[in-house]
C-alpha cells in the first residue's frame, strides 16, 4: 500500500480548512514523510503560496472533471508521497459530480482516502458533511471542531448528531482542533509563511505560543496519520 491520500473539507467557508491543511503538512514533514500538495482553492491558494517552493504542490480546480482526473495522475505519479489536498469552499458541487473517479481509482492506486473534515457549530457543516460521505464512501472521515469557534461542549449539533454517530461507526474519530492566538496567524496568513518558515522567523513571544499549538496539533494528528 503506497501513502495515504489525505483531503481536508469542510466546503464551506471560514471554517478553518487552510489552517488544518497547513498543520498537516507540518506534522507529516515533520514526521519525515515525502508530501505532495494540492490546493484546489484556485482562486483564492492561500495554502500554496505558503508552501510554494517548499514542498512539492500544483493548483488543481476540483470544480470540472478534468482536475479530478489530474489529482488522481498526481497520486499515481508520486507514489511515494503522501498527497495533502487542501478543498476550497464550493468544492462539494465537484464530488458530487466526479467524486467517483477517485473513490474509483482507490484500489489501482492502492492507496487509502482520508478525509479530515473541519466544522463550525452551524447545521450546514453537518449536512455538508453527509452530502460528502453519500458521494465518497469508501472514504475514513475524521470530524475536526475548530477550536476557534469554543470548546468541545459548544459543538451541541455535532455531538448530539446522526451523523457523527454514523462517523465514528465506520472507525472516524471526532477531535478538537486547537485553536491558535490570532496574533500568530494573523502573521502566518498575511506574510505567507509556512509553519516550519513561521519558526524560523517569529518573535520569541510568537514561536512560544506556536510551539504550545503544534504541540497540541500533534496529539490530534499523532493517531489519524497513524491510521491513515
Amino acid at each position: 500500500m503506497t501513502k495515504p491520500i489525505y483531503i481536508v473539507g469542510g466546503s464551506k467557508g471560514g471554517v478553518g480548512k487552510s489552517l488544518v491543511s497547513m498543520a498537516l503538512v507540518n506534522h507529516l514533514s515533520q514526521a519525515g514523510e515525502e508530501v505532495f500538495l494540492i490546493d484546489a482553492d484556485t482562486s483564492n491558494p492561500d495554502v500554496w503560496k505558503c508552501y510554494e517552493g517548499e514542498i512539492a504542490s500544483e493548483l488543481v480546480n476540483l470544480d470540472e472533471a478534468d482536475g479530478w482526473i489530474r489529482f488522481v495522475n498526481i497520486c499515481d505519479e508520486n507514489k511515494g508521497s503522501a498527497v495533502v489536498v487542501n478543498t476550497a469552499a464550493r468544492n462539494n458541487s465537484g464530488v458530487a459530480s466526479y467524486g467517483k473517479t477517485l473513490s474509483q481509482s482507490l484500489e489501482e492506486l492502492e492507496r487509502q482516502l482520508v478525509t479530515l473534515w473541519v466544522i463550525n457549530r452551524q447545521r450546514d457543516s453537518l449536512e455538508l458533511l453527509q452530502d460528502y460521505i453519500d458521494a465518497i464512501p469508501n472514504s475514513t472521515v475524521h470530524v475536526f471542531k475548530n477550536g476557534y469557534f469554543g470548546a468541545d461542549a459548544k459543538f451541541e449539533l455535532y455531538n448530539g448528531s446522526k451523523v457523527k454517530k454514523s462517523v465514528e461507526a465506520k472507525g472516524g474519530r471526532s477531535l478538537l482542533f486547537p485553536d491558535m492566538a490570532d496574533r500568530v496567524s494573523d502573521d502566518i496568513y498575511s506574510n505567507r509563511l509556512s509553519i516550519a518558515k513561521a519558526w524560523q522567523t517569529m518573535p520569541i513571544g510568537n514561536r512560544a505560543e506556536l510551539r504550545r499549538w503544534l504541540e497540541e496539533v500533534d496529539k490530534v494528528f499523532g493517531p489519524v496519520a497513524a491510521n491513515g
